[in-house]
């Protein structure tokens, strides 16, 4: 059933666990295009374009551009005809260029409509977001979404339906405030909109079904912008539905806060077991990288180990120790040189993504660290040796010197043959890992 709700048992790591991520909570699993959503299906990352829909060229760029970065699934919006128009056109684009990542549309106010008027743009996408909060008042809500699934079932198409804190049915939470007032239930605001909230979604779960969906057919969201209640709306509606959730605020914001405020929510609910899919929505800088979302997506997973994507680089901060920039240079060369090269390794090798690499800038945490790494290099700090050891696996394998290309060039060749001797060739029906262009690790 949609809303079975799960044992106690289901939710308590044993006392003798030393596991500190619970499992993943048991929910149906949901195809969307190639990806399995949920159904015990690694946690999948998806993003969205900012770019104008309706300009076919740039979106199906920046859609195999998020991909490539380690989208498993990306979404557009679809808000006009001329949107609607051009979805067969970017995923055609996506297909000619070799990318399969499902494409989704996003819907709200006109979703109804455009679906039934362009059905090629229905039977382009791979899943159709809606959002219940706006596909109408009253008895035209019912009608207007009931059309939504009506199409998606008739297309064989999946749907999330995307509650969001700022677009939520109001007559819903009117009448829960007035109960609140009614019965004197002492319930604060807050509260009331994050009971709604998942309300929301489990009656929208409902009508879809009663609309021609399968549960293997809906994937749920309840976004906020606040972390603490994203936490207890997503606890509360994972006790209550089995359907796959997908993770995310509303408007995380941006740079440091956005990073800060996704992670210090999402990583919670992760480590519960809760989340089957999930997206970092961080507002970029004016012209600033969409991608930076979905690499922030990836390392999230990577760093509770839930995913391995690629290699990562520790690399330490810096401190009055470390005067010279070799040290985050070389770091800055070896990222970028493993996320030149990682599309071609991960074609090519077995596990390559589990590799571990150190940078450092100095003798207090170098060696260690270094030998933490299946490779680690050393840079000598202020007032030290001008050598640089190389740890392999654990053991010193060789002392570099010399200039910062010399070393850059001497570690990349190490690198390279590290990669080609210890990690097996991979087969032809072995599944390849997604890639984010980035995993660099900075220690404090």
């Amino acid at each position: 059933m949609a809303q079975g709700k799960m044992s106690d048992s289901q939710n308590q790591i044993p006392a003798d666990s030393a596991m500190p991520i619970r499992p993943r909570r048991p929910t149906v699993g949901v195809r969307v295009g190639r990806v399995l959503v949920g159904g015990g299906a690694p946690v999948v990352v998806q993003s969205m374009t900012n770019t104008d829909t309706a300009d076919a060229a740039s979106t199906a760029t920046q859609c195999i551009e998020l991909a490539q970065a380690g989208s498993e699934m990306v979404r557009v919006t679809v808000n006009v005809p001329e949107a609607a128009a051009a979805v067969p056109e970017i995923k055609q684009r996506m297909l000619d260029a070799g990318c399969e990542a499902p494409l989704i549309g996003d819907f709200h106010y006109n979703g109804h409509v455009l679906l039934v008027k362009y059905p090629g743009c229905a039977r382009a996408l791979d899943k159709y977001r809606i959002n219940p909060g706006n596909v109408g008042k009253g008895a035209r809500r019912d009608e207007q979404f009931s059309t939504i699934c009506k199409v998606a079932a008739e297309n064989g198409k999946p749907v999330r339906i995307g509650v969001n804190a700022g677009s939520l049915n109001q007559e819903l939470v009117m009448q829960k405030m007035q109960e609140n007032t009614d019965r004197n239930l002492g319930r604060t605001s807050e509260e009331i909109i994050n009971e709604c909230m998942a309300l929301s979604a489990l009656q929208s779960t409902e009508l879809a079904i009663a609309s021609g969906l399968r549960e293997d057919q809906i994937i749920i969201s309840c976004k906020i912008s606040r972390p603490r209640d994203l936490i207890a709306i997503y606890r509360d509606l994972s006790a209550r539905t089995d359907q796959p959730l997908h993770l995310g605020l509303t408007e995380a914001g941006m740079g440091a806060k956005g990073l800060i405020w996704s992670a210090s929510s999402m990583a919670i609910l992760l480590a519960e077991g809760i989340g089957d899919t999930i997206r970092i929505s961080l507002t970029p800088r004016p012209g600033g990288d969409r991608r930076e979302e979905v690499y922030a997506a990836c390392e999230l997973l990577q760093a509770l180990g839930l995913r391995s994507f690629a290699p990562s680089v520790t690399a330490c901060p810096g401190c009055g120790r470390t005067t010279s920039s070799t040290f985050q240079e070389l770091a800055e060369r070896i990222q970028e040189y493993i996320r030149d090269r990682m599309p071609a390794w991960k074609q090519q090798y077995e596990g390559v993504e589990e590799l571990k690499l150190a940078v450092m800038g100095c003798i207090v945490n170098g060696p260690g660290e270094s030998r933490a790494a299946n490779i680690g290099i050393s840079l000598p700090g202020t007032g030290e040796e001008p050598a640089c050891p190389v740890y392999i696996d654990g053991r010193k394998a060789t002392t570099l010197r010399g200039t910062y290309e010399e070393l850059s060039a001497a570690f990349r060749a190490l690198l390279e043959d590290y990669v080609a001797t210890k990690y097996p060739p991979r087969s032809e029906d072995s599944p390849t890992p997604t890639t984010p262009a980035n995993s660099l690790r900075i220690l404090s």
